[in-house]
């Protein structure tokens, strides 16, 4: 009898298990479809959510995502505690947005300096804040990329400081690089800036714009080194001269991964600079941008193709394995692009001609048109700067 009570026990026991076990097999696809169909980006979109022992435990940052979720477990019959936090956290009160301060924010991967460079935001950027870890912050930048920035590189404000800001005079830094300095005569730097810049201006004096930084520094910049951001925005169009002059400015800048600026660029970040300084913002990767606009080429016909085409390369897809998709450059006409790889250079694929880049032809995509073309993910630079 004792020996029959143990083994009840333990089938019940085993059957219990089971259950459970299936279960959380059924949570977590649940979890695994609801991710796939509101964040299946993890750069661009955060819902990092588990299950675990009866609860949901995790964090995202999209509202209508974790509304789906409960729906879903709810119509399965699932009986389920919800500790998901939803972002930005509650700690950061009314201060959940930011504005850069330096003339270019590195924003990296984890929170700390030694982490991967992730992307930059350039100053007078808005940024939605998510949660603080130490002295860093999970930001979100206007193309949607999320990862983690030094405090000293932005200033936390609410809604109705950024209102204000948005509302104020502004100019746009013109020049590729250059300094805002503490008085006209020039000596003293208060801050480097480069272009694109977003400054505050309080008045004109000299022929030079006095100028606040978002966080309330305050200094002179040189009048031919930036323009009236209304004056900015308003002349900013992909015209061939726009995009290619553009480029050209940045020959010679030093490749660097992560970035996004003349100070030091990356492939992607070169195409997405090309276009932002004339008016288009366009997605941070270069995996990302070939999923924009229309296709110009598959196969090597550079007759089909006009300035501003973005070029892809890197490894076709088999049967087994995924495209990969590691490189990006800008059409310039007459058989040739534009790109960072080592530095920003000019190649051809011409073989005759002195700048023939055999490497970069072999690992030829295609090429895709984003000129004109309507995306929800490209925005005008008025709809991020206001």
């Amino acid at each position: 009898m004792k020996y029959t009570f143990y083994i009840y026990l333990f089938l019940l026991a085993t059957f219990i298990a089971c259950k459970s076990e299936d279960r959380k097999t059924e949570v977590d696809n649940t979890i695994a479809e609801v991710k796939e169909d509101f964040a299946p980006d993890k750069r661009v979109a955060l819902f990092d959510v588990q299950w675990k022992d009866g609860k949901l435990i995790g964090e995202t940052n999209l509202p209508e995502a974790h509304d789906a979720l409960l729906a879903k477990l709810a119509a399965n019959d699932i009986e389920f505690s919800d500790s998901i936090q939803l972002l930005p956290a509650a700690e950061l009160g009314s201060k959940h947005l930011a504005l850069v301060t330096n003339s270019v924010a590195n924003i990296r991967s984890a929170p700390k300096h030694s982490a991967e460079l992730a992307t930059q935001a350039l100053m007078g950027t808005p940024l939605n804040v998510f949660k603080s870890y130490g002295s860093w912050y999970l930001v979100q930048t206007p193309d949607d990329y999320i990862s983690w920035v030094d405090a000293a590189a932005i200033v936390l404000v609410d809604q109705p400081t950024l209102n204000k800001w948005f509302e104020k005079e502004k100019v746009v830094v013109t020049e590729m690089i250059s300094s805002i300095y503490s008085d006209d005569n020039f000596e003293d730097i208060v801050s480097d800036v480069t272009a694109g810049n977003v400054l505050e201006v309080n008045g004109y004096q000299n022929g030079n714009y006095l100028v606040t930084l978002p966080d309330q520094r305050t200094g002179v910049i040189q009048g031919d080194h930036a323009i009236s951001y209304e004056v900015w925005k308003n002349s900013r169009n992909t015209s061939d001269s726009n995009l290619i002059q553009t480029a050209q400015k940045m020959m010679g800048s030093p490749y660097l991964w992560g970035g996004t600026s003349p100070k030091g660029i990356d492939c992607s970040g070169f195409t997405k600079t090309i276009y932002f300084l004339n008016g288009m913002v366009i997605p941070r990767d270069a995996s990302q941008q070939i999923n924009e606009g229309e296709l110009i080429d598959e196969d090597k016909n550079w007759e089909n193709l006009q300035v501003g085409d973005l070029l892809f390369f890197g490894v076709p897809a088999t049967d087994t394995t995924r495209e990969r998709v590691v490189h990006v450059g800008m059409w310039i006409g007459d058989g040739k692009f534009i790109h960072s790889r080592g530095r920003v250079r000019i190649s051809s694929f011409d073989p005759e001609d002195e700048l023939f880049d055999a490497a970069e032809l072999k690992r030829y995509l295609r090429t895709k048109r984003i000129r004109n073309q309507p995306s929800e993910n490209i925005l005008t630079v008025e709809q991020v700067l206001q």
